[in-house]
C-alpha cells in the first residue's frame, strides 16, 4: 500500500500568494518565463528559472544557474515573502478551469514506494532532464516541482476533501491571469492528518504518474547522491494526488518539418493502404479512438484507422502508436520521437488552430491531431509495466509552482 507523509510546506503569505505562483517550469522556455515575471520580484519564477535574472547568453543548466536560484530562494525567505510551515500538514488543491473542478491532496510521496513500482510510470525519461532537475534539488535542497499522481477513487477519501472544503476557508483563493481558480485548504488537524494517512496505506495500492516523471526520478537520485547528507526529508517528494474521477487527459498533438521526399499526393496515396482517408472542410478534431486529424496544404483530412492495421494490448491500440507505427516511420522515416528534431508537439490547450498557424507559416510541413488518452488506458499500461511513446498525454489545468514547496 501506499505510504504518504505530511510536511512542512514553504509557501506565501496569503497577501502575495498570485504574485509567488507560477506556471510549471517546463511550460515555459527563459524568454517566455523573463516576460512573465517582469516587474514581479515576488514571481517564484527566479527560483524554477533563474537564468531570468542572468546574462541571456548564460547556458540554463550551468553551475550559476542553480547557485542563483538557491541565492533567490534564500531571498525569498529572508524578505518574508515565503515562510516554513510549523507543523507538518496535509493541503487541498483545487483548480478550477472552464467551470470544471478538480481537486487534489498534496502531501509528500515515499522514494522507496518510487523505487519499488507502487508509484507506477508510463514514460521513459532523458538523462538530461533528469541532470537539471537533480542539480536544481541539489543545489536549493528543495523540491519546488510538484508530481502530479492519480488514484482510484477512494470513497472515504473522497468524503474527507468534500466535507474539510465545505466547512473551511482556503488559505488561498485567487484567479491566475489565465482565468484559472486556484484554492488551498491547510489540514493540520492531527486527526484529520492520521485519518489522511491511514486511508493511503490501507486502501490505496498503488498511485500513477500523470505528470512529472523527471522530477519523480530525480528526487530519487538526489537521496542516492546525498549520501550521508541525506535527511529524513529526501526520503519522500512533493507530489499532489487526484482521484482518477477528477481527471481529464487532452490531445497531444503533432506537427512535422519534413515530408521526406513525399507531397500531399503521395502521402494519401501512402495512407491508404492503413487508413480511409476523406478530406473534410473544417479542423478535424478526432471524435473517437482510432480516428486522426491531417493537415498539409490547407487542407484538413479525417483518417480512420482499418481493422486489423493495429493490436489491441495496452499500448498497441493507442492512437499514438498507431500514429508512430503506420505515419511516422513507414513514410517519414521517424523512428523516435524523443530524439528527431523534424517532430514537435503540441498540447490540446492550444487548440487544432495552432496546428494549422505553424503549418501555414511554413515552419512545419504538416500536422496530426489525435483523441485523447484515457485514463483508464493511463492505468492498463502503467499497470502492465509498458510505457507509452513520448507525448501521449497533456493535462490542464496545471499546479502553479511556489504555492507549497518541499524543503530537503
Amino acid at each position: 500500500m501506499i505510504k504518504i507523509a505530511p510536511f512542512k510546506a514553504l509557501r506565501p503569505e496569503p497577501q502575495l500568494a498570485r504574485q509567488v505562483a507560477s506556471r510549471p517550469y517546463d511550460v515555459l522556455n527563459s524568454r517566455e518565463a523573463k516576460t512573465e515575471a517582469q516587474g514581479n520580484p515576488n514571481s517564484f519564477l527566479h527560483i524554477t528559472k533563474s537564468e531570468i535574472d542572468l546574462p541571456e547568453q548564460t547556458d540554463i543548466h550551468s553551475d550559476i544557474v542553480y547557485k542563483t536560484a538557491a541565492e533567490n530562494l534564500k531571498a525569498f525567505m529572508s524578505r518574508n515573502v515565503l515562510f516554513n510551515e510549523n507543523k507538518s500538514c496535509y493541503y487541498i488543491y483545487r483548480l478550477i478551469m472552464n467551470g470544471r473542478s478538480q481537486t487534489g491532496l498534496v502531501c509528500t510521496s515515499s522514494v522507496d514506494d518510487y523505487e519499488n513500482g507502487l508509484i507506477k510510470k508510463h514514460e521513459f525519461t532523458r538523462p538530461e532532464k533528469e541532470l537539471d532537475r537533480i542539480n536544481h534539488i541539489k543545489t536549493t535542497r528543495a523540491q519546488t516541482g510538484n508530481v502530479f499522481l492519480a488514484y482510484r477513487n477512494v470513497e472515504e477519501m473522497d468524503q474527507l476533501v468534500s466535507k474539510w472544503c465545505a466547512d473551511k476557508s482556503p488559505q488561498y483563493d485567487f484567479m491566475a491571469e489565465d482565468g484559472i481558480q486556484h484554492s488551498i485548504w491547510i489540514v493540520s488537524d492531527d486527526q484529520a492528518v492520521s485519518e489522511i494517512t491511514r486511508i493511503f496505506q490501507e486502501k490505496v495500492p498503488c498511485t500513477y504518474i500523470a505528470d512529472g516523471h523527471h522530477r519523480a526520478a530525480s528526487a530519487a537520485k538526489v537521496r542516492q547522491a546525498l549520501g550521508k547528507d541525506a535527511t529524513s526529508e529526501s526520503d519522500y517528494f512533493l507530489t499532489t494526488l487526484f482521484p482518477s474521477s477528477q481527471l481529464a487527459i487532452l490531445d497531444y498533438n503533432r506537427v512535422i518539418s519534413d515530408l521526406n521526399g513525399h507531397d500531399a499526393s503521395s502521402i494519401i496515396s501512402a495512407l491508404q493502404k492503413h487508413f480511409i482517408v476523406e478530406e473534410v472542410g473544417q479542423i478535424c478534431k478526432p471524435a473517437q479512438l482510432h480516428e486522426l486529424g491531417m493537415y498539409i496544404d490547407k487542407k484538413w483530412y479525417k483518417l480512420t484507422a482499418k481493422d486489423g492495421t493495429y493490436t489491441n494490448d495496452p499500448i498497441g491500440v493507442l492512437d499514438v502508436t498507431i500514429l508512430q507505427n503506420n505515419i511516422l516511420l513507414p513514410i517519414f522515416g521517424i523512428a523516435d520521437q524523443r530524439t528527431d528534431k523534424r517532430i514537435d508537439f503540441v498540447g490540446g490547450i492550444r487548440g487544432l488552430e495552432e496546428l494549422e498557424k505553424r503549418v501555414d507559416s511554413g515552419e512545419m510541413k504538416i500536422a496530426f491531431s489525435l483523441y485523447p488518452v484515457s485514463i483508464e488506458q493511463l492505468f492498463d499500461i502503467s499497470d502492465s509495466g509498458n510505457v507509452m511513446p513520448p507525448k501521449s498525454t497533456w493535462f490542464e489545468p496545471k499546479l502553479r509552482d511556489g504555492l507549497l514547496t518541499h524543503l530537503i
